[in-house]
């Protein structure tokens, strides 16, 4: 496997797509493997992870984790859902704050609804990606404190992965080293010391839309595509 890469380097990416490109290379190994699956956690991991797809011809969807904060307390997680319906309930905080069942359901509902709403609007009637028995790398623009990927993980391991890769191009080293004893894989490109913040490693870190989320996708779909049609087809000897 890959395992971790980086040190003390300061150099920063240019944009998320400088950094997908960079991340592709380190992730080379994986490229044209028929289980491996990309997963992104939008927003800002899309323009990453379409760089990796094209480059590694992988599948590329979305991965939504949304928290689910304490009521009157929402900055404060009581655990998380993801894509597929998985609910992750962290029962330490639920019993110590006494929240009941009934708060929690309340909550658990508004964001499953939301999921679905954004799910609906990155995905629109495409189904689910494929996660049983692929090898799945979860890609972000980046990780602080890795809350929500470890969000995500959780969940992703609910579907039954053969693997699962956690992918970025730049982190903090303590992050980075939780990760690896959670998941088959870690890559971080860079792992600069003070880490401090992911944006502080951009030279544009503009906020990624909506509507370049979609864009994106559909352009990862036409790109691997291209690939696959352009590999399968016969090449002309010469006379």
């Amino acid at each position: 496997m890959g395992g971790l890469m980086g040190g003390l380097m300061t150099e920063r990416f240019r944009d998320r797509a400088d950094a997908g490109k960079q991340l592709a290379a380190a992730l080379s190994e994986y490229a044209d493997k028929p289980r491996v699956r990309i997963l992104a956690l939008p927003r800002g991991g899309v323009p990453v992870a379409y760089e990796v797809a094209c480059a590694l011809h992988a599948p590329l969807d979305v991965f939504i984790v949304r928290k689910l904060g304490v009521p009157g307390r929402e900055e404060l997680a009581m655990g998380a859902i993801a894509s597929g319906g998985v609910v992750i309930l962290n029962q330490d905080v639920i019993n110590a704050l006494r929240i009941s069942d009934y708060a929690v359901d309340e909550v658990t509902r508004a964001e499953l609804s939301e999921l679905h709403r954004r799910e609906r609007h990155y995905r629109g009637d495409r189904p689910a990606p494929d996660i049983a028995g692929n090898d799945v790398i979860v890609v972000d623009d980046g990780l602080a404190t890795g809350s929500t990927m470890q969000a995500g993980i959780a969940a992703l391991r609910e579907e039954n992965p053969r693997s699962i890769v956690v992918a970025v191009p730049v982190a903090a080293r303590e992050t980075c080293d939780v990760f690896r004893a959670e998941v088959d894989d870690v890559v971080c490109v860079r792992m600069p010391e003070p880490f401090q913040a992911v944006g502080l490693w951009y030279d544009n870190f503009s906020q990624t839309t909506d509507e370049e989320v979609q864009h994106l996708l559909d352009a990862a779909r036409d790109c691997v595509h291209t690939v696959a049609a352009a590999a399968e087809r016969p090449v002309r000897k010469r006379k």
